[in-house]
């Protein structure tokens, strides 16, 4: 760890771009500032971003995926009895689990947050019907769900995924009301929550992490109990795309993390690696480095590649290499075949080629942190390589 420009908590190494983009962050109306080891570019904050203000949020810094976060529920199911059917187990996931932009719910699901009254909102009221044919659907890009062993066997289902069309329409409205900007190195639109459209916004914002709560738990859930004929033994969840009110030096923040994951003292965390690589679950311990990361880690591995550069790197009609040097398909189905994963969907941006190693990340945050599982990844269910993602964290 060191100190950026302007007392910004910097973990790992990044290139400029990402540098001078948290540093815009922090110079407009923050009061602190944390970049993760797994930080790069994003819209408007970096992912891996941690920034804090006083009774204000920034729009963009939550991101257009509201509420984006990770689930993982430990079974009382051994490899050694899934082993053989893997195969198997991966596709009816990948039936009976909704992956892809925009696609509904095949079982709609009745759920008590659709009772909230934030759903009158004039931003959200002609959202409502969408999300509930959404909920319980997982979407494309980097969303998945895995099947993951442990340490000693013990098979977990691990989720990623946020609120859908839901969170992506509602960033889109507001940051429109807000006279915001669309882009990358742009200043964030920040808003005060003593203002009719802070308040109103930071209200859709916790709904659409209900939202993306409800959703996790159902995939979850379903895979555990209805797939793998499995019982919940631990559950651990969390948001990584949100901004929660806070008391950091005995001071009352709105924390904005953006691909960034709360860590207190005691507080567990499920952090994904790639699909080719492995997880862990982390508890956050206190220490003064804590402290000084405002209570955050990190939420994956980090690219090392965007999107755009690691996508299209293979011929989408024939499958063959380009000769570029960059990353092919076979390449990629070739590591996860060493690996032992059993894959349905994806693509080359998604390939671990494209990230960093989840190991040498976590290192940058000894002391802040404590790893009680690390997961194998052994079945992993995305979107389809032909779905276009445009939910843009």
């Amino acid at each position: 760890m060191y100190i950026y420009k302007d007392d910004i908590v910097v973990f790992g190494d990044h290139d400029q771009n990402t540098l001078d983009q948290i540093e815009t962050c922090y110079n407009h109306g923050a009061v602190g500032a944390v970049l993760c080891a797994d930080g790069h570019l994003g819209y408007a904050q970096s992912i891996g971003g941690v920034v804090a203000y006083k009774n204000a949020v920034s729009i963009p810094g939550v991101g257009y995926d509201i509420s984006c976060g990770n689930i993982a529920i430990k079974t009382d199911i051994k490899f050694k009895d899934i082993m053989l059917v893997m195969e198997y187990l991966v596709d009816r996931i990948n039936k009976e689990i909704s992956f892809g932009v925009g696609r509904n719910n095949d079982t709609p699901i009745d759920h008590e947050l659709f009772d909230d009254e934030t759903w009158k909102l004039d931003t959200l009221s002609s959202l409502k019907q969408m999300a509930r044919n959404q909920l319980g659907t997982v979407g494309s890009g980097n969303h998945y769900v895995d099947i993951m062993v442990d340490e000693d066997s013990t098979v977990w289902v691990g989720v990623h995924f946020g609120s859908r069309g839901l969170g992506h329409k509602t960033a889109t409205a507001y940051l429109k009301a807000a006279g915001g900007v669309d882009g990358m190195m742009v200043a964030p639109t920040v808003v005060s929550l003593d203002t009719a459209l802070g308040s109103d916004y930071y209200a859709a914002m916790k709904l659409c992490g209900r939202y993306a709560y409800a959703g996790r738990e159902y995939v979850a859930r379903h895979v555990v109990k209805n797939i793998l004929n499995g019982n919940i033994v631990e559950e651990v969840h969390n948001h990584h795309n949100y901004a929660w009110e806070e008391i950091h030096n005995g001071e009352a923040l709105i924390v904005v993390r953006k691909g960034a994951t709360p860590a207190f003292p005691g507080q567990k965390g499920f952090i994904g690696g790639s699909m080719g690589d492995n997880a862990v679950i982390v508890e956050g311990v206190e220490s003064e480095l804590s402290k000084q990361a405002l209570y955050s880690t990190v939420h994956g591995a980090g690219r090392i590649m965007s999107r755009t550069e690691a996508r299209g790197k293979v011929n989408r009609k024939t499958r063959a290499k380009i000769s570029d040097g960059k990353i092919s398909r076979e390449s990629m189905d070739a590591w996860l075949k060493d690996f032992g994963v059993v894959v349905r969907g994806g693509d080359t941006d998604e390939s671990p080629q494209a990230y960093r190693r989840l190991t040498e990340v976590l290192k940058h945050h000894e002391g802040t942190i404590k790893v009680l599982h690390t997961l194998k990844p052994v079945g992993v269910v995305m979107a389809s390589s032909k779905e276009f993602d445009p939910y843009k964290d």
